[in-house]
Parts: C-alpha cells; sequence; structure tokens
C-alpha cells in the first residue's frame, strides 16, 4: 500500500450485529488506534470541533500522549460530530484502503450505537427524529405549529428549548398543511412531448421528509422540471431515509427503514423507472449508508443501483439526451453552498454543474462547512458551535455578492441565510434549492425558500 492512499476510498460493512461492535474494551481499544493516526497527522483540524476538541484534550495531558486521556472524555469527540463525512471523503490520506484503515465518522458511529445500547436516547431526542410522525402531526394545524417553533416567538421557543433542548435562536423548518405528495397527485404537471428526453426516461421521485412535510415546492419544483424535459414522473414516500435515527445510533431501526423502503420501492425499479432523491442526505442514504448496513438485501442492493441525487439527473439529461429549451439567465447569478453529503456521494458538483445549465448564469460554489448538521445544529449547545463554523461560509456567500443563495441541503441553506444576520451591512437573505432556481429559469413557479 502506497503511503497517501490514492486508491479509492473504500468502507466496510457497519456489522452492527456482531456483539464485538459495542463491547466496550474493543471499542476503547479501537478509538485509541485511530485516534493516535489522527494525533500524529491533524490535517482535520479545521473541518469540525470533533478534532480540535481530541487535539486539546491530548495536549492538555502535559506530554502530548493520547494515553494520558480519559475514555471517558471521547464522548465531548463524539458528540461534536455532524456524521458530514467530510473528514473520510475529503481530508484523511489514511482511509481504506490503506493499511491504517482510518473510518473516524464510522468509528463514532459505532461509539453512538454503544452509547445508545448501554443507556438509550433521551426522550425528546428520540421525539425531534420522528419525522414523519411530527410532519403528520404538523399539518393537521400548520399555522399553529409554525406559530409555536418561530424564532421571534417568545412565549413557546424558550419553553421548547427547555424540555426539548431545542435552541432559542435557531431557524426551524416551516410545516405545510399539503403535502408534496397530495400537491403531486392533485395537480400532475404535463410531460412535455417534445422534449429531446421524452419517451427516453421513466423516474419515480422519492418525496423524503423535508420535501414533503416542510417545503413541498422542491419537489414541485423537481416535478415540473422533469415534466417540462419529457421525463414522466410520480412521486412516491414509504417513508423517511432514517438519516434523524443514524444520528442517534439507533441503527435496527435504520435497517428496518432500508429493508421496508428498499420492497416498496423495488416495484418502480422492475417497471425500469430511476429512483430520484430530492435531499442529498437521503440519496446518500439511499446509496451508500443502507448498503453497509443490509449488505445482503436484494432489494437494497438493487435500490442503491437505481438512486439518483436530482441535481445528478438532471446533469445525466443535459449530457445524455439535452435539455428542453427555453431557459432564461438567472439576474445576479448564483452563490451555491455545496451540501457535504452531495459532496460525501462522490459523484462531483453535480448542483453546480445543474446550474450552469442555466444560460448566462454566474454561479460561484462554496465548499465550505455550513455547520448544521440535522439535528445536531438545532440542538442547545451545538447551535452556538453551528454558527462559528458558518462564519467563513457565509462571509464567502456575502463576497460572491450574487442575486440568489442556494444549497443542496435545506437545512444548510436555512442555517446559511440565517447567518447573514452576523454580517454587518449584508442584506437579509433566503436560500433555495438549485432544482427551484432551475426552475424559476423555466418561468416555473416562483421558489419557495428552504
Amino acid at each position: 500500500m502506497r503511503e497517501g492512499s490514492l486508491e479509492a476510498p473504500t468502507r466496510h460493512v457497519i456489522d452492527w450485529g456482531n456483539p464485538d461492535y459495542i463491547d466496550a474494551e474493543k471499542l476503547d481499544a479501537e478509538m485509541r488506534r485511530e485516534f493516535e493516526v489522527c494525533h500524529g497527522c491533524r490535517r482535520c483540524f479545521n473541518l469540525c470541533d470533533s478534532f480540535p476538541r481530541l487535539f486539546d484534550l491530548i495536549d492538555a495531558t502535559g506530554d502530548a500522549e493520547l494515553s494520558g486521556v480519559k475514555s471517558e472524555d471521547f464522548k465531548q469527540v463524539v458528540d461534536a460530530c455532524t456524521l458530514c463525512d467530510m473528514c473520510f471523503m475529503t481530508k484523511c490520506p489514511y482511509v481504506p484502503p490503506h493499511a491504517f484503515n482510518i473510518d473516524f465518522p464510522h468509528l463514532l458511529l459505532r461509539y453512538r450505537v454503544a452509547e445508545r445500547a448501554k443507556h438509550g436516547t433521551e426522550f425528546f431526542d428520540k421525539q425531534l427524529a420522528e419525522t414523519d410522525r411530527n410532519g403528520t402531526l404538523a399539518r393537521i394545524a400548520p399555522g399553529i405549529a409554525n406559530w409555536a417553533s418561530k424564532r421571534s416567538n417568545h412565549l413557546t421557543r424558550p419553553v421548547l428549548e427547555k424540555v426539548a433542548g431545542v435552541d432559542r435562536n435557531v431557524e426551524l423548518p416551516k410545516f405545510h398543511g399539503r403535502t408534496f405528495m397530495a400537491r403531486a397527485k392533485d395537480s400532475p404537471p404535463a410531460v412535455n412531448r417534445h422534449a429531446p428526453a421524452f419517451g427516453k426516461r421513466k423516474a419515480a421521485i422519492f418525496a423524503t421528509c423535508f420535501a414533503n412535510y416542510n417545503n413541498p415546492d422542491i419537489g414541485e419544483a423537481a416535478l415540473a422540471v422533469l415534466a417540462k424535459n419529457g421525463v414522466d414522473a410520480e412521486v412516491v414516500y414509504p417513508g423517511c431515509c432514517g438519516m434523524p435515527q443514524l444520528e442517534q445510533g439507533d441503527l435496527a431501526r435504520v435497517a428496518e427503514k432500508a429493508r421496508c423502503t428498499a420492497a416498496a420501492l423495488r416495484p418502480y425499479i422492475d417497471a425500469g423507472k430511476d429512483i430520484i432523491a430530492l435531499i442529498p442526505s437521503c440519496a446518500l442514504m439511499m446509496k451508500f449508508e443502507w448498503l453497509l448496513i443490509v449488505p445482503d438485501d436484494e432489494n437494497v442492493k438493487a435500490l442503491a443501483n437505481a438512486t439518483y441525487d436530482i441535481a445528478e439527473y438532471i446533469v445525466e439529461i443535459a449530457d445524455d439526451e439535452g435539455m428542453a429549451p427555453g431557459m432564461k439567465p438567472v439576474p445576479g447569478g448564483v452563490a451555491l453552498h455545496l451540501a457535504c453529503h452531495a459532496r460525501a456521494q462522490n459523484m462531483g458538483a453535480m448542483g453546480a454543474e445543474m446550474l450552469r445549465l442555466i444560460p448566462e448564469t454566474d454561479v460561484s460554489v462554496i465548499e465550505r462547512c455550513s455547520g448544521h448538521g440535522g439535528s445536531w445544529g438545532v440542538k442547545k449547545g451545538n447551535f452556538d458551535i453551528a454558527r462559528k463554523f458558518v462564519k467563513q461560509t457565509v462571509k464567502r456567500a456575502a463576497d460572491a455578492n450574487k442575486g440568489l443563495l442556494a444549497s443542496e441541503c435545506p437545512l444548510a441553506g436555512k442555517h446559511i441565510a440565517q447567518g447573514f444576520e452576523q454580517v454587518e451591512g449584508a442584506a437579509p437573505r433566503q436560500s433555495l434549492h438549485p432544482i427551484q432556481i432551475l426552475a424559476r429559469a423555466y418561468g416555473i413557479g416562483t421558489g419557495e425558500p428552504s
């Protein structure tokens, strides 16, 4: 094996059913082995707060040796990880197949699985992760739900912070009474029979919990752009991909969701339909993470091979068949944040490539952490850390001085937009998903902010 691991990175199956996986002594030994390598390298010092916490613990021992750090102190390193995968994908020279075999995110995931097996998951953390149930309940009375979660609500937000640990200062997603699934069923767009791709592609859009309950406009934009380009697509949603449960180390629940969702989508795959995920985290789960958790499930394997990120799919249409005419320039251009889970799919900067299909539209790409990390970023204690890490991202977006702000991850986009409040003299911003901007270029819809 050559130093620096010039080979393509690979990942091992997560052996979570093996009792050794959560064995305290074996886990501690593996953490110390990998942390020792990280200590000797330190390339990832500026990626997230996990690495500074680890290095500070080592430096505080006096002799700068990991052996002087107590095992119970490793929890603070684990708690700072957002599972963004950027250390594994972009920084670490020692990932498999290198002999050092370093996979920092999955090591910390293993710790969370072991911690959950021993202590369980905090009640309100568990409830926050129930996105389908929460969305179903909130859509009964979205006005009340959005009033209660509004950042300016000084009556409810302090209570939410005290009871559920959700920071009172974080901007939370809104809910809608009519889901994306309902809208797609009631008003399906007409398929453009004159588009170059007409008759050559069939697709099923996996709605995702966020697009279904929190921002149906993302889904409607994707459906409309596909129809404009001759793709007959239907919308399906068996349930959440399980990313919130993955963050909490509940791999049994993730495995259950993977098996059920893959089985529900298998008939669409067998009918020759491509599966399109609207949110990068969901695409990452369906393409990669599920395969590592339930590697022997044939439906999961078939789904991984059939799944596309929405931007990836549009770019493939452009490359293979060509785009339907009719796009107009977007005034002022776009500052695009590349979401970590889009980058982790190892497919290239598809969001940027997609937006560059729009004529005479300048796209400025920002490859920095948003600091959010899903449900991690809304928690009291984490939100201030998230705000610290988003500062440079916001500065780059402000310096780009584009007409529109976008992110492939709606939660990251919302956090970056909120970060503009910290920039003196900067105008308030709202973030869009790139597919909403492409729809706007076609004159479809206006684009509801994330």
